[in-house]
């Protein structure tokens, strides 16, 4: 019987087994040292916050895996031998495979500071992380200051988890506004107004140089760049972003960039070798998409699609038009299509703001043919399917506009705003029209 091995349990690599086991009968193991069993990883704060307990971020139960003949092993693999197709474990011992499929997600970014190894300098990755993160941060008598690195989401969610516990932020972030990288300027500046709201000391164009510890190696302050302040803290949340967890392929023979190289049908470049989810890279961007995407969906999606390419319908990666969602504090947010921070030659964009400075929409479209390319909504709930439709048919950006109530997700009494947003449309004047 064909044994088929994935190296991690998040939703690329169960989703990758689940439907391999539909679709055959294959062996199937998985290895995994970070859990037990696989977790919602976008559901870690909630636990911190007491909204939920460990047993409801996992998805299924625990007879779920053996029903379904999908082994677990837990275990780290320290070295791949892809001449011998042998797995060697950290902990001792081996295994062998017939196809490989590597899923081993994500790690944390950081930038070799002066006192990263101290204690109490976390990430917000893993179930590991989040132990940490109780651990130094219980309440706010152990805790009265952490200082947060990195004005990514992670950073915005960790900052929501410990001001539950009443415990004092303040937030580095390198730019003038909150994800400037990503949100037009208008957007970054309005969830900065928000995080501010909450009681975070939001430090903008600051940057960090260097963790001091005391005497026992605890995080006891940290001294920012420009201006040299000692800002004192009992932790230290590295929220700089994520890369690929590559690390254990030295020597492998599988080529790698900044994750590993993958084609179309996920495939490396070792045969039998597959990679998907957060440590994937696409050789060839697909669109206007990273190579690299650490995202939940397109780990669900690169899962299915080496499932069915295991199992004898081979077909290549797509994953449609780009969408996401984040929440902000108390500000949902959902982008479709493309909307540039640093708008493109091509590009323009129609902003609405709400005066209770929580709701706002930027609808991006084409100058030259008005072509609706993507729209960024916060506090207004939208349909998925119905962006997508619309991204498909290349609509017009004044029919967008027009139907914005078919795309409204928000519940039936809750107060709605496609009036005031046709209204500010129409007294902007869109480029070439």
């Amino acid at each position: 019987m064909e044994h088929i091995v994935i190296i991690g349990n998040g939703i690329a690599g169960v989703t990758a087994a689940r439907h391999i086991r539909k679709l055959s009968d294959k062996k199937i193991t998985i290895i995994s040292a970070e859990a037990d069993h696989f977790f919602s990883r976008t559901a870690l704060m909630y636990v911190y916050m007491g909204h939920m307990r460990w047993t409801d971020i996992e998805p299924y139960e625990h007879w779920f895996w053996e029903k379904n003949r999908l082994e677990l092993k837990k275990a780290y693999v320290s070295k791949i031998d892809t001449d011998s197709k042998t797995l060697q474990f950290k902990e001792g011992g081996s295994m062998q495979y017939d196809k490989l499929i590597i899923a081993s997600g994500s790690t944390t970014n950081s930038f070799g500071w002066d006192g990263l190894d101290s204690e109490g300098v976390v990430g917000m990755i893993t179930k590991q992380d989040l132990e940490q993160i109780e651990k130094y941060a219980p309440n706010n008598e152990v805790c009265p200051r952490a200082v947060l690195v990195g004005g990514g989401l992670i950073g915005v969610e960790l900052a929501e988890m410990l001001r539950t516990r009443n415990i004092e932020v303040t937030f580095l972030i390198r730019e003038e506004n909150f994800w400037d990288g990503v949100l037009p300027k208008d957007e970054a500046a309005m969830i900065s107004r928000h995080i501010l709201s909450h009681g975070v000391d939001l430090k903008n164009n600051t940057n960090l140089d260097k963790i001091i510890a005391d005497k026992d190696g605890k995080v006891r302050a940290i001294i920012t760049k420009e201006t040299g302040e000692e800002i004192p803290c009992s932790m230290v949340g590295i929220c700089t972003g994520v890369k690929p967890n590559i690390a254990f392929l030295e020597g492998s023979g599988i080529e790698t960039d900044r994750g590993i190289l993958v084609n179309r049908n996920l495939e490396t470049s070792v045969k039998d070798v597959y990679a998907i989810g957060d440590c994937a890279q696409q050789r060839e961007a697909i669109g206007n998409r990273k190579p690299i995407e650490a995202v939940w969906y397109t780990g669900r999606m690169m899962g299915e699609t080496v499932a069915q390419t295991l199992c004898g319908n081979p077909f290549e990666y797509n994953p449609g038009h780009w969408f996401n969602s984040a929440k902000f504090f108390d500000i949902e947010y959902q982008t479709y299509g493309w909307v540039f921070s640093d708008k493109k030659d091509y590009e323009a964009h129609f902003h609405w703001h709400h005066e209770d400075d929580t709701k706002c929409i930027t609808i991006a479209y084409h100058k030259e043919t008005q072509a609706f390319l993507g729209i960024n909504t916060f506090g207004i709930r939208m349909k998925h399917e119905v962006f997508d439709q619309w991204l498909s048919q290349h609509q017009k950006v004044d029919f967008v506009v027009q139907h914005l109530k078919q795309a409204n997700f928000d519940p039936e009494f809750f107060k709605h705003f496609e009036t005031a947003i046709i209204k500010a449309f129409q007294q902007h004047q869109p480029v070439n029209a």
